[in-house]
């Protein structure tokens, strides 16, 4: 039982029930920050190779505005051709595209524009606006008082883990809904905080508050809990959006195709090391190139697996990224860890915590795991020890295969361990 004195550290509690499925998420919708991408289409229009212009240097850069313009025109122009209407565009220079948003008109269905588009000779591919969805809902350290009720401060004994790392030097990118940077468990931590939809939202939301928290909250700051990572560098990356409901006691967190590639984007830019994706969804070529370009630059992904989608969806299915459950889930295939998931104190908007349940938050506390690796063997492969029942081993993943202690030994000892 968690003692009273704990918590009335809570001004709230959430208890989050199973991932809302997209047909509940959509009849719910009440979005202020990004329509749904309902009949949209995601039409990639090719980009003319620089050329050069006597007396000057190379043109026809990506940040070039006549340039832009042009190939503004050459977007309407395909849209025209084919029936469609241009919502937005994005410029995306490691695929060698610009990314439009076109909108169907009633009658035609989203294969058919797909297929029609693609075969267009100034359009690299196209695909479908595909929704995903947050896969969540809602010796201890004395002074943070929810420590020892962090389910990893047990299981993982992550106060021995932070003899040896706190993610320090190491950039997580955490795609996400809205975080509130300015949170006192939080402030400080973050070198980034960037928005990829239209409009800026008013406050900061629920779900990307929380996994922030569990990967990056302050140690030993007197309030509150610790981060998983709590010294990582942290790059608040908003391209979700919480979906406004009266009726749902825990609103359900949604993304778009393009909000998460331009954060994307900016995450392998800016040589983020960890790429948090708590969320699940459906395949696509873009955010698959993309994630492989990240994959190749030596950035980790970590992501949500979700059991009820094919191969437990997108993009946990993709290979080269770390797929994260909630270690109570029975039967996860033996490519997917399990990791913390149930009754998770963590961060939340207007200075808060709350407990939250869910694989948005497993994912989470491997993110913060991965940081404490990266910082202490950064150049090594990455590998994530199981212990006996199949969750993680978090002492045996930080401290690697040649360790002989099991984080208690001391500290001097491990480490010439460790750099051998």
């Amino acid at each position: 039982m968690i003692p009273w004195r704990i918590l009335r550290w809570f001004f709230a509690v959430a208890v989050v029930a199973a991932p809302l499925a997209f047909s509940q998420a959509l009849a719910t919708q009440g979005n202020s920050a990004s329509a749904l991408p309902s009949r949209q289409i995601l039409v990639m229009l090719k980009v003319p190779p620089q050329h050069f212009r006597p007396g000057a240097a190379y043109g026809g850069r990506y940040g070039d505005a006549a340039q832009l313009a042009t190939r503004r025109r050459t977007a309407e122009s395909v849209a025209e051709k084919n029936g469609l209407t241009v919502v937005d565009g994005w410029p995306m220079p490691l695929l060698g595209v610009d990314c439009y948003v076109m909108k169907l008109p009633d009658g035609i269905s989203i294969d058919d524009a797909v297929q029609k588009a693609s075969r267009d000779p100034r359009v690299a591919w196209s695909e479908p606006m595909q929704l995903y969805q947050a896969q969540g809902g809602g010796g201890a350290r004395a002074p943070d008082p929810l420590f020892p009720i962090e389910p990893a401060a047990l299981r993982w004994r992550l106060a021995d883990l932070h003899r040896f790392a706190t993610g320090r030097g190491v950039s997580v990118a955490i795609i996400d809904s809205k975080i509130q940077v300015s949170h006192p468990d939080l402030s400080g931590h973050f070198i980034a905080d960037k928005n990829f939809l239209s409009p800026e939202p008013r406050t900061a939301e629920n779900h990307g508050t929380a996994v922030a928290g569990i990967i990056g909250a302050a140690a030993d700051n007197g309030i509150g809990i610790a981060g998983i990572a709590p010294a990582a560098q942290l790059m608040a990356l908003r391209a979700c959006w919480q979906v406004a409901s009266r009726a749902a006691a825990s609103p359900p967190t949604l993304c778009e195709s393009l909000s998460i590639a331009r954060a994307l984007q900016y995450a392998i830019d800016h040589n983020a090391d960890v790429i948090n994706l708590s969320l699940s969804g459906p395949p696509g070529p873009l955010l698959s190139k993309l994630l492989s370009i990240a994959i190749a630059r030596n950035a980790t992904v970590v992501t949500a697996f979700d059991p009820t989608l094919p191969k437990g969806g997108f993009p946990a299915s993709l290979p080269g990224v770390i797929a994260v459950a909630d270690q109570s889930l029975p039967n996860l295939p033996a490519n997917v860890y399990g990791a913390p998931g149930r009754d998770i104190p963590t961060t939340q908007p207007g200075g808060k915590w709350y407990l939250v349940n869910g694989t948005s938050y497993s994912v989470a506390h491997v993110s913060g795991l991965v940081a404490l690796v990266r910082e202490r063997r950064s150049g090594a492969r990455l590998a994530l020890a199981r212990s006996r029942m199949g969750a993680i081993d978090a002492c045996a993943t930080l401290l690697g295969p040649a360790h002989s202690c099991d984080c208690h030994c001391p500290l001097s000892q491990t480490t010439a361990m460790g750099n051998r």
